[in-house]
């Protein structure tokens, strides 16, 4: 390090006294998640929403888990943030499942409510006035109900962020993160590494990213997921898929549009999406199309809304779903994400069967 007289001072790499140690310091001073490096046309910039937030498994249901910190970036996107110590044999392997078990269940059991009333309760209890953190992070002449709805779309879109923060990242977890960052979308997976000098009475924290490889032609980082134009969607559409496929997909977008959906275009890292939103006060994402070939109907943001609240309603439209060739489902499909490949129904008998279950879906939120 360099003094203001060009003398320097020596700084040697120190661990972290304490794993809360890590934890205080990212909640105290959220720049060192390095929101620069993770975009650098756009850096991310971040609101503490709560050091130990809980996830619930089920709906309504209390905590199960606590989560270390959950950010907010400037577009609305849950950032889930575990700090463990290199010195932590956890922070190999078994850190991963614990991020994901707390991923698949924020995603399904956390409302937007809950998470306002909780970043707005920390303000409370620390002096300081929401809406002025939301100025800090949004800019004047925000809108604080179209950004918390934008969180809601989020979530419901499974549009979140997770990141591994220690002192020295295990060349084990750099692996785990990078596969997860490539195959996992519309996830983000990340690592930072955030090492400590000391010298001179004077600490440097340098934090670097791991896990974010793509890059665009310009050079600069790659922003996942981003809005697109229909053109850009039919063009990744016709790209990737075969003329029977794209056909389902542009059937599916011309029958929404006829029923009054409003329309939504997003590009992930794999490919592109359309994700129609039904209007009623507030938006509800029943299905996506995905350039990669599937139509995926969002159990996780139908639960939310009546009458697909009630399980019997879920139920039902699980046992219609399963009318149709190749569907892909878990044990837990009732609150997940069902699929089925757009192959499997592009002969017109299936796709007039899968229309009239979409119909009847739309009609049921429509009239609830």
């Amino acid at each position: 390090m360099l003094d203001g007289k060009s003398s320097l001072t020596p700084m040697e790499q120190s661990p972290y006294d304490s794993e809360r140690l890590l934890q205080e310091l990212l909640a105290n001073h959220p720049d060192i998640l390095a929101g620069e490096q993770i975009n650098s046309k756009n850096p991310r910039r971040w609101l503490l929403v709560t050091r130990e937030m809980t996830v619930p498994d089920e709906i309504d249901g209390a905590g199960r888990w606590s989560l270390d910190h959950l950010f907010l970036d400037q577009e609305g996107i849950p950032t889930l943030v575990e700090v463990k110590r290199s010195s932590d044999t956890r922070i190999r392997r078994e850190v991963v499942g614990q991020m994901l078990d707390y991923a698949a269940n924020a995603v399904a059991y956390w409302p937007v409510e809950e998470i306002r009333a909780v970043f707005e309760s920390r303000c409370e209890s620390e002096g300081l006035i929401p809406a002025n953190e939301l100025t800090n992070l949004l800019g004047e002449g925000h809108d604080p109900s179209a950004f918390w709805q934008q969180v809601k779309t989020n979530l419901q879109a499974g549009r979140i962020r997770l990141v591994f923060v220690a002192d020295e990242i295990p060349n084990e977890l750099r692996r785990i993160v990078e596969f997860l960052n490539k195959h996992l979308d519309p996830v983000e997976v990340l690592a930072i590494e955030i090492k400590q000098f000391i010298g001179g009475g004077m600490k440097t924290l340098v934090p670097r990213v791991i896990g974010f490889v793509d890059k665009d032609p310009g050079g600069g980082s790659k922003s996942f997921p981003k809005t697109i134009s229909e053109s850009d969607f039919l063009r990744e559409l016709n790209s990737k898929l075969s003329p029977s496929e794209s056909h389902v997909a542009i059937s599916i977008l011309d029958w929404s549009r006829r029923h009054g959906l409003v329309d939504n275009f997003t590009m992930y890292q794999r490919g592109a999406a359309f994700m129609p939103e039904v209007r009623r006060g507030d938006g509800v994402y029943p299905f996506h199309v995905q350039t990669w070939g599937m139509l995926m109907v969002s159990m996780s943001s139908l639960r939310r809304h009546p009458p697909f609240d009630d399980v019997c309603r879920r139920d039902e439209l699980l046992a219609k779903l399963q009318q149709l060739p190749g569907l892909i489902a878990t044990e837990k499909a009732r609150d997940g994400f069902p699929m089925i490949s757009l192959k499997h129904i592009a002969e017109k008998p299936i796709l007039d069967k899968t229309l009239e279950i979409l119909n009847w879906i739309v009609t049921l939120i429509q009239n609830s």
